[in-house]
C-alpha cells in the first residue's frame, strides 16, 4: 500500500501589484490601439476582479521568467530541509528545451535531486502533485515538492494579437462561453505560482494526509479543445508548429492560445467531471456528508452552476457553503490555480482536524481531469 503521505506546507507567489479590471489594458496593451469592446462583457461573465501579471506596466516587458516565479513560490515554503524530489508543472515554459523542472532547480540552487517536468494545461499541476505524492508513498523520497506556475501574460500582450473581430463581440452578449476563444482569453488568464511540500510524516500545526490522487483523460473519444503552437484541422486533428513556416507562425497566430468553444461547452462538464467523478464515488465510497471542503478549479464563474449540477449528477450534492475558490481575487492562473487556492485555505485557519477536502482540477486541452482527496490531521 505504501506509506502515508502528508502535505505539511503550502506557498504561493503572485507577481507585482494586483491589476483591477479597468487597468488590464494599461498592462496588456490595446489591440490595434483601440480599447476592447469585449472586455467588460467577458469580465462580467467570468467574475474576476483582480489578477497579477509579471509585466512592467510601462514597457510591457516581463520582470521575471516562469521558472523564477516557480522558484519564488517554492522558496515561500520556508526552510524545508533536504528535498529528494522536485516536480514542476506549467502550460507554457520559458523555452522548448531544457525541461521546465531543471530550470526551476537551477533557480533554486538546491543540491542534486530528482527533478521532473510535467506539461499539458491545468492538470499538469495535478500531475506534478501526483508524482511528488507517489515518490513519497513509494518510499523513494522523504520529502518532495510539487510546484505549478504560469506566465500567461507574455502571450496575452496586445503585440501578439490581430485586430478583434466585430462579429465575435456581438456574439458575446448571447453566448458568454465564447469568451474563451483566442483574443478573449486575454481577459481570462493571468500569472502566478504555487507549491506544496509532501512528507512521510505530519509536521507543524496542520497537515493534510493525502489519501488519493486520481487523473483521467477523455482523449480516446474527444479531439483537442484548447491548444497552442498548432492549427486545428477540419477533422479535429492538430498540425503542429514545426510544419508551418516562420512567417506563418505570426500571420496565422500559431502560438496564441485558442479554444474550440462549441466543443468545450458541449463536453467539459460531462467529460471532466460527471463521468470520472461518478467512478470515483463508487471506487472510494465517497459521500457529500464526508466532504467538508470542495475546491473546484473553475476558470470562470460562468461554470459555477454547471459544476454544481455536474457534481450532484455524479452523486455528490456538495452544498455551496462547503466550496472554496479564490478566482475573483487571484484570477485564473491555469495549472497554478489549485495550488494558489489550497494555499489560501490552508493558511486561513478554517481547516479543522478531521476535515476532508476534495479538489477538482479540469482542463479542456483534450478533456482531462484530476481529483485530490485529503484529510486534516
Amino acid at each position: 500500500m505504501g506509506v502515508d503521505v502528508f502535505l505539511t506546507r503550502t506557498a504561493s507567489f503572485l507577481p507585482l501589484e494586483p491589476v483591477g479590471n479597468d487597468e488590464i489594458e494599461q498592462v496588456l496593451g490595446m489591440v490595434g490601439g483601440r480599447p476592447s469592446k469585449a472586455r467588460r462583457i467577458v469580465l462580467r461573465s467570468n467574475g474576476i476582479q483582480h489578477r497579477h501579471y509579471a509585466l512592467d506596466r510601462v514597457t510591457g516587458e516581463p520582470v521575471m521568467t516562469n521558472a523564477a516565479m516557480a522558484a519564488r513560490a517554492v522558496s515561500g515554503l520556508g526552510e524545508v530541509g533536504h528535498v529528494d524530489c522536485l516536480a514542476a508543472a506549467t502550460s507554457r515554459p520559458d523555452q522548448l528545451m531544457p525541461g521546465h523542472g531543471v530550470m526551476v532547480h537551477g533557480e533554486l540552487g538546491w543540491p542534486r535531486l530528482e527533478v521532473v517536468s510535467l506539461s499539458g494545461v491545468c492538470v499538469a499541476g495535478a500531475a506534478a502533485f501526483k508524482h511528488a505524492w507517489l515518490a513519497v508513498r513509494a518510499g523513494g523520497a522523504e520529502r518532495a515538492v510539487a510546484v505549478a506556475s504560469e506566465l500567461a501574460s507574455l502571450g496575452l500582450h496586445a503585440r501578439n494579437f490581430d485586430a478583434e473581430a466585430e462579429h465575435k463581440v456581438r456574439e458575446l452578449e448571447e453566448r458568454p462561453e465564447i469568451a474563451f476563444e483566442k483574443d478573449f482569453l486575454r481577459w481570462m488568464l493571468s500569472d502566478g505560482a504555487g507549491a506544496v511540500l509532501l512528507e512521510n510524516k505530519p509536521g507543524g500545526p496542520l497537515s493534510l494526509r493525502v489519501d488519493w490522487v486520481e487523473l483521467s483523460s477523455a482523449a480516446h473519444e474527444l479531439p483537442a479543445c484548447m491548444y497552442s503552437g498548432a492549427e486545428k484541422n477540419a477533422d479535429g486533428s492538430l498540425t503542429g508548429w514545426q510544419e508551418f513556416s516562420p512567417q506563418e507562425w505570426s500571420t496565422r497566430s500559431i502560438f496564441t492560445v485558442k479554444q474550440d468553444v462549441k466543443l468545450l461547452n458541449e463536453n467539459v462538464i460531462r467529460a471532466t467531471l460527471i463521468e470520472p467523478l461518478r467512478l470515483l464515488v463508487e471506487k472510494h465510497n465517497l459521500a457529500a456528508k464526508y466532504i467538508d471542503w470542495f475546491l473546484p478549479h473553475i476558470s470562470s464563474n460562468f461554470f459555477a452552476d454547471p459544476v454544481a449540477a455536474g457534481v450532484a449528477e455524479a452523486g455528490l450534492n456538495i452544498p455551496r457553503e462547503s466550496w472554496f475558490t479564490n478566482l475573483t481575487e487571484k484570477g485564473n492562473t491555469g495549472s497554478a490555480s489549485p495550488f494558489i487556492m489550497l494555499d489560501e485555505l490552508f493558511r486561513s485557519g478554517r481547516i479543522q482536524k478531521g476535515h476532508k477536502l476534495l479538489m477538482y482540477i479540469p482542463e479542456s486541452g483534450r478533456f482531462s481531469s484530476g481529483f485530490i482527496f485529503m484529510e486534516a490531521v
